[in-house]
């Protein structure tokens, strides 16, 4: 009992500390908001799309350099690394922002709208923020900001990762977090557990969203080349049609899922986006191409999915005469939350949280590269609240969902943002 009573003298103070460092914390991030803010709307006026953040990316390495933090540049191409090294040792933690826009044309009318033309796939487009990586890379430069003014008092270091072509490479090209876990971006220091959070549209501005296990899922994209033999459209028994048997696959597809899938155990889809053919409207092709993508949540279905592919596909098509070939390529593997990180910092987003606001929620089916950093260490993936409410355009029935030239989100939710980074941080230096 004695031996207890000592312990808990020497525990409480320091327990005390850690509180009052993540008082402070929060004071200075609700002190810079309004900066944060202004940092947000000039990303999303100068948005800059997958590989092609050059101005995006010196503007964060020129705000790094003047909080006195060690920048390293074109990481991943136009990827920025932050090391903010404490006052005292400790563990290295990761904080994640995604950097690029999308080809999407805003009509949100905003004073900060953006108006940039670029090319992509050999197509002028518009450019946007469309999916809330401005405030990611805000709240994420405001937390810098704010642990670089308490640098003494940290136990451990801190990698700020503002990482390019979360929304994928050019074709050709290579990008993203891959590409920054292949180059080390984990190494020199060791990072040791590593964050990353995503602002929803859908979500109140407040709360905060998280799940253990799969939170969003694998994605991969497949191309199914079927080939018959040519005829006309007067006499189809004279040839073998790739379209009707295209038909038949796109059923047997779906039969995978909702026959042959534990849905139960985890959500998985498979959508067609594309279908390729013929060139007149009297002539059966010779070939067809089918091309979409598979989602899943769990590596074991996600393999027994593509097997299964295969199989339906390549028997479809013989059954008819014709042959299938089924090409699937891994893009993104699950956003896999570490369950002990999880259940250790869920206490630190409840503070984070407007009224405690935690939230377990359901996976969603969306991708996400910050995967392939929980590949390699323990990380947590979570989500903000950016829900605008009362918006004119909602009454109007005009989608703000994300990756839409509507998409909007209320800036208050970066508050929240910076809280739970910042907390999530100084509550792992103090306990590990």
């Amino acid at each position: 009992m004695k031996q207890l009573i000592i312990f808990l003298v020497f525990l409480f103070p320091v327990i005390i500390s850690g509180q009052k460092l993540n008082e402070k914390a929060e004071e200075k991030a609700a002190e810079i908001e309004e900066k944060v803010i202004e940092l947000r709307r000039y990303f999303h006026q100068y948005p800059e799309l997958s590989n092609r953040e050059f101005k995006t990316a010196e503007k964060i390495a020129n705000h790094l350099r003047s909080l006195g933090i060690e920048v390293q540049t074109g990481v991943a191409k136009t990827g920025v690394v932050g090391i903010l090294k404490g006052g005292k040792p400790g563990p290295v933690i990761g904080l994640r922002a995604d950097i690029d826009a999308l080809p999407v044309t805003e009509r949100n009318d905003l004073e900060f709208k953006s108006e940039v033309i670029a090319e992509y796939n050999d197509q002028e487009t518009g450019v946007m923020h469309a999916c809330g990586h401005d405030t990611h890379i805000a709240i994420l430069m405001g937390v810098a900001e704010v642990l670089s003014s308490m640098k003494d008092d940290l136990k451990g270091t801190v990698k700020f990762i503002f990482q390019p072509a979360e929304e994928g490479a050019p074709p050709g090209e290579d990008g993203g977090a891959e590409l920054m876990v292949k180059e080390g971006v984990l190494k020199n220091p060791d990072v040791d557990a590593i964050f990353g959070l995503h602002i929803n549209a859908g979500t109140p501005v407040g709360q905060i969203k998280i799940k253990k296990g799969g939170i969003m899922a694998a994605s991969d994209r497949f191309v199914i080349k079927i080939k018959g033999s040519q005829t006309h459209g007067s006499t189809p028994w004279g040839g073998t049609d790739p379209i009707a048997i295209s038909g038949q696959i796109i059923n047997g597809l779906q039969h995978i899922i909702s026959r042959h899938t534990e849905l139960t155990k985890e959500a998985a889809v498979i959508s067609v986006g594309m279908v390729r053919s013929g060139v007149r409207f009297n002539i059966i092709p010779e070939e067809a191409e089918l091309t979409g993508t598979i989602r899943t949540l769990d590596s074991d279905m996600r393999e027994e999915i593509h097997r299964r592919m295969k199989l339906v596909a390549s028997n479809i098509a013989e059954s008819h005469g014709g042959t299938a070939e089924v090409e699937i390529q891994k893009m993104v593997p699950v956003t896999y939350n570490n369950h002990e990180l999880t259940e250790k910092i869920m206490p630190s987003l409840k503070k984070a949280a407007l009224n405690g606001d935690l939230v377990i929620t359901k996976a969603i089916t969306g991708g996400e590269d910050f995967a392939y950093f929980q590949e390699k260490v323990p990380g947590v993936y979570f989500f903000i609240g950016g829900k605008v409410e009362n918006n004119d355009k909602r009454k109007e029935k005009i989608t703000s969902q994300h990756h839409t030239p509507d998409f909007m989100i209320d800036e208050a939710g970066m508050l929240t943002g910076m809280k739970a980074f910042l907390n999530i941080t100084l509550d792992y230096m103090n306990n590990n």
